[in-house]
């Protein structure tokens, strides 16, 4: 070596902006864990096996991802699999147990149970809906249309 330094290291402007702020660097944490759980919603996830993949405990992730996005990381995985379980309804053969068990659910009364909190419908009912007879609209629309409500539990609705 010549003992010239990394100009990198030298110039302020070439930091790395995630170690001049911590809030930053924990909304990165926070962002990989959620992408995580996008990618890998069929996997059985749990808080702890999400904290050890960002080098938090468990506790902390939680206070920090609900901090972050509003809701604890078990909420925004069961909303994930609730809102991928409402399109196979819509648009497989697939039966309501099939349907649990490929969105990464293994108990099907936790999955029917969450689905009505989420929804305010059955899985069955919900497949029964002869409004959700989506012919020619995209599905980036009707995941808008139908997204499951966040946060709060959903009012029973009654198929009109």
């Amino acid at each position: 070596m010549t003992g010239q330094t990394d100009p990198r290291q030298a110039d302020p402007r070439q930091a790395d902006p995630r170690q001049a702020d911590p809030r930053l660097s924990e909304l990165v944490l926070m962002r990989r864990v959620r992408d995580r759980i996008d990618r890998d919603y069929t996997q059985p996830l749990d808080v702890e096996a999400l904290a050890a993949g960002v080098h938090m405990s468990a506790g902390h992730l939680s206070r920090k991802f609900r901090a972050t996005f509003g809701e604890s990381p078990y909420s925004y995985l069961m909303t994930r699999r609730i809102e991928r379980a409402m399109h196979l309804l819509r648009r497989s053969d697939l039966s309501v147990t099939d349907v649990c068990f490929a969105v990464g659910c293994s108990s099907l009364g936790t999955f029917s149970t969450r689905f009505s909190e989420l929804v305010g419908l059955s899985p069955s009912a919900y497949r029964g809906l002869e409004a959700w007879d989506a012919e020619g609209i995209p599905d980036c629309v009707a995941k808008q249309v139908t997204r499951p409500i966040r946060n709060r539990e959903a009012t029973s609705a009654t198929p009109t």
